[in-house]
């Protein structure tokens, strides 16, 4: 297991203070003005995981509300909305400098059978011969201003490989719909709950960047603010997130310095394992004369 899946399952392994209340930290002293999103909704996740013990989450939804500050911890309340017999719902309210940070509804459900239908995977190159993620970002290296390089370099714990990367600072213009595979080998043997919060986490990689394809924009250009606005969640089956998975992506619509993203995420099996949507800002920045 690298030092980083290490870390971040550490990350996750949130610290409860009192029967509703947790307490998460985000990676520190690794550059970067905010936390990822996808950290804060993994530990929501987590914390609402926590109060429920029998049975799986099956939606959930969040907004961020304000940045996070990397730098100190997030205090995660939790609201047992209501216990029935086959679902719960549960409120998590994650919490920084007394303000709230992120709100997220989560819904769990006992196991059901049911009828079963999908669509298919998409048919498109497995990840065996495409570059690793960390190696394209190499490529960059003598292009990223110095003081940016120790974060952009930085191991990540999700191993990433894109089907059809773009140059991150000249992108043209390509269509909305991208494809790239996922995992993390560190998952193997974790509990069905860890690798619920370990996919929610990765599947906020990537996605907004969908909307920037048809534009020619990428967040490192310097050209466009981008952060996540909300985020859906949908999980469809149980997870083994050790094994390469494929998040087939899209963004039907940006308008009103807002995108919308989506993503499908598959098995290697083909199976459809867990539904994405996110809106984001994708705002004009506007150069000072």
């Amino acid at each position: 297991m690298t030092e980083a899946a290490r870390k971040l399952l550490e990350l996750l392994d949130i610290e409860r203070l009192e029967v509703d209340m947790f307490r998460g930290f985000a990676y520190q002293g690794q550059g970067g003005a905010r936390i990822f999103g996808g950290h804060v909704i993994a530990q929501a996740l987590m914390a609402a995981y926590r109060t429920v013990p029998d049975r799986a989450c099956h939606s959930l939804h969040a907004y961020f509300i304000r940045p996070g500050d990397p730098e100190i911890p997030i205090i995660y309340q939790v609201d047992r909305a209501r216990d029935g017999g086959s679902f719960t719902t549960r409120r998590v309210v994650a919490i920084q400098h007394g303000k709230q940070i992120l709100n997220l509804s989560a819904s769990f459900q006992i196991e059901e059978a049911g009828w079963d239908y999908q669509h298919p995977m998409p048919d498109t190159e497995g990840p065996e011969n495409l570059t690793d993620q960390h190696d394209l970002r190499a490529a960059y290296a003598d292009r990223i201003p110095k003081n940016k390089q120790p974060d952009f370099l930085r191991e990540r714990p999700i191993d990433v490989r894109e089907v059809a990367p773009r140059d991150l600072l000249d992108p043209v213009k390509t269509d909305d719909r991208n494809h790239l595979w996922f995992r993390m080998p560190g998952a193997e043997g974790q509990p069905p709950e860890m690798q619920h919060c370990l996919l929610a986490y990765a599947s906020d990689m990537s996605l907004l960047g969908s909307s920037l394809r048809p534009h020619g924009l990428t967040w490192l250009k310097g050209n466009v603010m981008s952060a996540s606005l909300d985020h859906a969640m949908w999980f469809h089956t149980p997870i083994q997130f050790e094994d390469w998975h494929l998040y087939a992506l899209d963004a039907p619509f940006t308008g009103g310095a807002r995108g919308f993203n989506r993503g499908l995420i598959y098995d290697r099996a083909g199976r459809l394992v867990a539904s994405v949507a996110q809106e984001g800002l994708v705002r004009p920045v506007t150069r000072k004369a």
